[in-house]
């Protein structure tokens, strides 16, 4: 009987994985868990998880959502950071692209709002209504700060309150 090689084509809903990417770490769960000396039935206790669930997901190539990670943070103790595996890797081409478009977005809305020609600030809300049609959530982008830009009252008074702590205050009022 002969064999005839088969190769199965991935579908645009199935994500293709290369085979680089196949055992690569994405988190240390597992670790950080038996640093911080955690079983994994306390663990599954505090996260309201299966235990059986909570083992799959302990295996460093697990894909987690970030709710299942803040769980994970939560049962251990620990900065989500923590967990996370820093990756060398670029960002994904999809993030990439859209913060180009949100650069494209802040600098039309910016020529729009600083313009003092009619056709400047026309042209430039064609280029922003052309950006938010291939991207609606553009819609709310604000424009570039300026350099130098005066703040409000209001603007201050919260500057100073985030300034300013308790123990700050404290000192700076005690009389040695």
């Amino acid at each position: 009987m002969a064999t005839v090689p088969f190769n199965v084509a991935h579908s645009a809903s199935v994500p293709s994985v290369s085979p680089s990417e196949v055992g690569k770490p994405l988190h240390r769960i597992h670790n950080v868990r038996l640093r911080q000396g955690v079983s994994l039935r306390s663990a599954a206790r505090s996260s309201g998880t299966d235990i059986r669930q909570l083992r799959l997901q302990e295996q460093e190539s697990t894909d987690l959502r970030i709710t299942d990670l803040k769980k994970w943070q939560k049962a251990l103790g620990v900065p989500l950071q923590e967990l996370l595996v820093e990756s060398d890797d670029p960002l994904s081409r999809p993030v990439m692209e859209r913060a180009r478009m949100v650069k494209l977005m802040k600098t039309a809305t910016a020529i729009k709002e600083r313009t003092e020609s009619q056709g400047i600030e026309r042209l430039a809300q064609m280029l922003a209504d052309q950006l938010v049609e291939i991207m609606p959530e553009l819609k709310e982008v604000s424009p570039w700060h300026n350099f130098g830009q005066r703040r409000s009252l209001e603007e201050y008074g919260a500057i100073v309150d985030r300034q300013i702590s308790e123990d700050t205050l404290y000192d700076s009022c005690r009389w040695d």
